[in-house]
């Protein structure tokens, strides 16, 4: 029986991980053995801080909104929680981004926060989807005007007879499909217009 020998394998998969360890420090990209073994052990780090980074990034947001926070007499843990009651839905990455490159802007975040918490004002009246109204005051008559116009907005594309189906995007065609009672699962947006339009 012939013998076999595997040199040519065992030297592309040293090659391999030699290749993965170029860099590294003394022996550990030049020896296989404790090269491997730094592979192991940096994986796992870069899985660990896959995850630290979020927490560390976070940690940096919130630093950066609390010393805007305390510059407009308000504490962060009053301004997070009067956001939430008014119903303002921006993350504290944007917060962070407005408060150093905009205090303006974030001065009146805080001021929508004060309120909020003051129960001044309500979801319904000041957020519009994702948008938020920041330089209007909170009296009723223009919150019923706001609401009137969401109505008529909302309304416009029911009344028209022809809708443009490719100006809008595939998870606004998946609702209008929904309702349709269309399947469009794995579909592309074209596929999507075709059902919609027969």
């Amino acid at each position: 029986m012939a013998r076999v020998k595997n040199g040519a394998v065992t030297k592309a998969r040293h090659k391999k991980v030699l290749k993965q360890a170029k860099g590294y420090f003394g022996s550990k990209h030049r020896l296989y053995k404790t090269a491997k073994e730094q592979l192991m052990h940096s994986g796992q780090y870069a899985f660990r801080d896959r995850k630290q980074k979020k927490r560390d990034f976070r940690k940096l947001w919130i630093t950066r909104i609390n010393a805007a926070c305390r510059q407009n007499d308000i504490s962060y843990s009053r301004f997070i929680e009067g956001l939430t009651k008014a119903g303002v839905e921006v993350n504290r990455k944007m917060l962070s981004e407005i408060a150093i490159n905009d205090p303006k802007m974030f001065t009146e975040f805080v001021k929508i926060a004060r309120d909020g918490k003051a129960g001044k004002v309500t979801k319904a009246s000041e957020v519009i989807g994702h948008e938020v109204t920041i330089n209007a005051k909170t009296k009723a008559p223009k919150t019923e005007a706001k609401e009137t116009k969401k109505e008529t907005k909302a309304k416009e594309p029911k009344s028209a007879e022809k809708v443009d189906y490719a100006k809008m995007t595939v998870a606004e065609l998946k609702e209008v499909a929904a309702k349709k009672k269309i399947d469009v699962t794995g579909m592309k947006k074209a596929d999507i217009v075709a059902a919609l339009t027969k």
